[in-house]
C-alpha cells in the first residue's frame, strides 16, 4: 500500500479515517494526522503521523469502528472546502437515510445533465423531498437560468453526501457493481429543446444559450448549452475525483471519441453498459434512452485535453 499523509486523498483515506473513527472527508488533513499520532503512540508504534504498511495492516485487523455519522447541523450549507485543483466545493447534504453509507471505492466516473433548473442546491433538496429512494449523485454543479440568463449558480459545485457514500444515479444498466462503484456529477442543464428552443416542460430557452449540434445526438440537435464555467468546473471536477479515488481519466469516453467521433463517442457503448470500461464515462454510454452528457463542441475538447 502506498504511505498516507498529509496531502493524500482517495478511497484509502475514507478507510483509515472510518477506522481512526473520525469524520471521513477523504482528504488526509491535520485533524487526520492527529488522530494518527494518536493511534501510533497508543499501540507503540513510531509516532510519525504517516500510514506505513505497519500501522495499515494493524488497522484492517481491529475491529471495524462505527461508520461516519454526519452531524446535519454543522454539515449542510454554508461550509466548503478547496481541492488542489483550485476548486471550492460546498456542502449541502442530503438528509441521512437519503443516501447510502460508506465506504464504497469508486471505480467509475459519471457525467449527467439534471433535465432542471440552475440552482444545485434546490435539485439536491428536491432529490431529499421526492419518493423514489436514495436516488442522487454526489456533486452537483450550477448553470444559468435558461429563461432569463440569471448566473448566480454558474459554476457552483455542491456536495449532496459525504465522500465515501454512494446515491444509486445509472438506474438499470447491465452491471449491479458499476452502479454500486462510481460517482456521479450532475450538472445543472434543461437538456434537449424542440425545433423553437423549448425545453421538454414547454419553457422558452434564450436563443443564446442554446447550442445547434453539427448532427443528431439520440434524435435531438438543440440543446441548452453547458456554459463556460461549467465546462472549466468539470474538467477540474474530473481531474480532482481520478486524484482522490484513484481512476484513470483518460479511459472511457476519451477513448470512445477518439475511436469514434463526439456523436458516436458519446453514444451506447455495450463493454461500458456492462461495466467492463472503468474511468470516465458518460451516461449515455450506458443508456440508450438517455441525452445526457451531450457532445457539446467545447465539453467534447475538454474530454480530448485531459
Amino acid at each position: 500500500m502506498k504511505m498516507l499523509k498529509v496531502g493524500s486523498s482517495g478511497p484509502n483515506v475514507v478507510v483509515l479515517q472510518n477506522k481512526l473513527g473520525i469524520k471521513a472527508d477523504g482528504i488526509f488533513g491535520p485533524n487526520t494526522e492527529k488522530h494518527v499520532d494518536r493511534f501510533q503512540l497508543t499501540h507503540n508504534l513510531p509516532v510519525t503521523g504517516i500510514v506505513d504498511n505497519d500501522m495499515w495492516s494493524l488497522l484492517m485487523n481491529l475491529q471495524l469502528t462505527r461508520p461516519e455519522e454526519i452531524d446535519e447541523d454543522t454539515d449542510l450549507q454554508g461550509q466548503y472546502y478547496k481541492t488542489n485543483f483550485d476548486q471550492t466545493i460546498h456542502k449541502h447534504y442530503l438528509p441521512k437515510g437519503e443516501y447510502i453509507n460508506g465506504p464504497i471505492v469508486n471505480e467509475y466516473i459519471f457525467l449527467h445533465h439534471t433535465a432542471g433548473h440552475a440552482n444545485p442546491h434546490a435539485c439536491i433538496d428536491m432529490w431529499g423531498r421526492d419518493s423514489r429512494g436514495r436516488i442522487a449523485t454526489e456533486f452537483v454543479l450550477g448553470g444559468i437560468d435558461h429563461r432569463n440568463g440569471n448566473n448566480e449558480h454558474d459554476g457552483t459545485l455542491v456536495q449532496a453526501f459525504p465522500t465515501g457514500a454512494q446515491g444509486w444515479h445509472l438506474g438499470k444498466t447491465g452491471s449491479g457493481w458499476m452502479n454500486r462503484h462510481s460517482v456521479g456529477i450532475e450538472i445543472c442543464s434543461m437538456g434537449y429543446l424542440t425545433h423553437d428552443n423549448r425545453t421538454y416542460v414547454n419553457s422558452l430557452c434564450q436563443e443564446n444559450q442554446v447550442t445547434l449540434l453539427n448532427e443528431p445526438f439520440n434524435g435531438h440537435n438543440k440543446f441548452h448549452s453547458y456554459s463556460e464555467a461549467q465546462i472549466k468546473a468539470t474538467e477540474k471536477w474530473i481531474r480532482y475525483i481520478g486524484e482522490r479515488d484513484q481512476i484513470d481519466i483518460r479511459l472511457g469516453l476519451k477513448q470512445f471519441i477518439q475511436k469514434h467521433g463526439p456523436t458516436k463517442g458519446f453514444g451506447f457503448q455495450k463493454d461500458a453498459y456492462l461495466g467492463n470500461v472503468k474511468g470516465l464515462l458518460t451516461h449515455t454510454n450506458v443508456r440508450k434512452d438517455k441525452t445526457d452528457c451531450y457532445p457539446h463542441p467545447d465539453l467534447v475538447d475538454m474530454i480530448l485535453s485531459l
